[in-house]
């Protein structure tokens, strides 16, 4: 066979008919991509796998139960031959080269006239890596090469810029609880691939150093704000930096919807006519209680768990949130932004009926380097916070949850 190598393509399938022979596990793995490319597939063979059989039965594909036949390949565009009947792949190999048929051979692929790359895909992106000759080759590192690439693209740390025009915008994009490790891969991509950045303070700040040096990062917190309140003038921002034909990330600590904001600022963008894309982010309610060995429900102790805001004190009239009633749930109760109303809170559920020796703790910088786990009661949260000097940002559960597992934060 010639040392050349091998020449790529990408195979227009759809209607077309594809011969698979053999139903065994390269079929199973191979079958997929032909029924997405839209194939016309006939499947040669006694046998098959459970799944390979269930897309039969689905009319994915059509099945002949037998072996392979001299002519099974007339008017074939492609054939995949898989089974493990070696002469019968010699028979069908020399078929495919009479009929001018592209043929792969999971057997011989020194005999074949194509070879299946490892192939991965990514926001539109199709990446097939194939090696150079067929002898020597090493499908776990082609593999390898595959995976590193498509997970550079979904994670942005491989980054392939647009050169044709994007339509501009803005994705308001969880960040998670603080480990820049937790954003999602969707938020990572569009974090790498914005012109601006408008970030909150308790957004995953180590992400921010990763940017290119032409992206403009804006902290949210300083945005000067005038006449507008500080949150119109976030939204004035976007809008500002949308409508100049830039793409807009939003950068939010956690999730954009758990007490973020973010609908608000997605109704301002509506108003404006400026297509928004929300990406949700981890919860610092759920993840920084995990983190800190918390489940926020355990078979036998929790069945339930409650997200409140802290932000303003029980007995405030800002306050919409029904104290009382969560007093009597038996759950667990996480409190977001209230390290400084805390003792207030505390006294408000014990008064309504909560034990005073309910287990708290209270999980700062979760996920974080910083991470630091205080626990207290109810009785003693409010005078723990002062000694301990607990600041924000902190997650707060109160609940039996607090004592069923070992304790993985100092």
């Amino acid at each position: 066979m010639a040392e050349n190598p091998a020449y790529p393509v990408g195979l227009r399938l759809t209607g077309r008919k594809v011969v698979v022979l053999g139903g065994g596990q390269v079929a199973q793995r191979r079958l997929p991509a032909l029924i997405a490319a839209g194939a016309d597939i006939l499947l040669v063979s006694p046998e098959a796998t459970p799944s390979v059989e269930a897309m039969a039965d689905a009319g994915e594909i059509t099945w002949h139960r037998r072996p392979y036949a001299e002519g099974d390949l007339a008017d074939a565009w492609y054939a995949l031959i898989a089974t493990g009947d070696t002469e019968a792949n010699t028979r069908a190999s020399a078929e495919a080269e009479r009929h001018r048929v592209w043929c792969v051979r999971s057997d011989d692929a020194d005999a074949a006239t194509a070879w299946t790359p490892a192939t991965g895909h990514s926001e539109g992106v199709t990446v097939a890596v194939l090696t150079t000759e067929a002898r020597g080759r090493d499908p776990r590192h082609t593999a390898a090469i595959r995976d590193a690439v498509v997970e550079g693209l979904r994670d942005g740390t491989l980054v392939a810029p647009h050169h044709r025009t994007r339509t501009p915008g803005v994705a308001l994009v969880g960040g998670g609880p603080g480990d820049p490790d937790l954003i999602t891969v969707r938020g990572r991509r569009l974090l790498a691939e914005a012109d601006v950045v408008i970030a909150d303070r308790l957004g995953p700040r180590d992400l921010l150093a990763e940017l290119p040096p032409h992206v403009e990062v804006i902290d949210a917190a300083k945005i000067p704000y005038g006449r507008f309140m500080a949150q119109e003038a976030i939204n004035n921002a976007l809008i500002e930096h949308a409508k100049q034909g830039k793409s807009v990330v939003r950068l939010k600590g956690g999730d954009p919807y758990v007490f973020g904001r973010g609908m608000e600022e997605l109704n301002a963008l509506a108003e404006a006519g400026i297509p928004c894309t929300v990406v949700p982010g981890i919860s610092s309610s759920i993840s920084v209680p995990g983190a800190a060995g918390i489940p926020v429900t355990h078979r036998g102790v929790a069945h339930e768990f409650t997200v409140v805001s802290g932000h303003v004190a029980p007995d405030d009239e800002r306050s919409l949130v029904d104290w009382a009633s969560l007093a009597k749930l038996t759950g667990t109760l996480v409190i977001l932004m209230g390290v400084d109303k805390i003792g207030k809170i505390a006294e408000t559920l014990v008064a309504h009926g909560k034990p005073a020796d309910t287990p708290v703790a209270l999980v700062q910088e979760g996920t974080t380097a910083a991470q630091r786990r205080v626990d207290a009661t109810l009785a003693t949260v409010g005078e723990t916070v002062r000694t301990q000097e607990v600041k924000p940002p902190a997650v707060i559960v109160i609940g039996e949850v607090v004592g069923v597992g070992p304790r993985t934060s100092a």
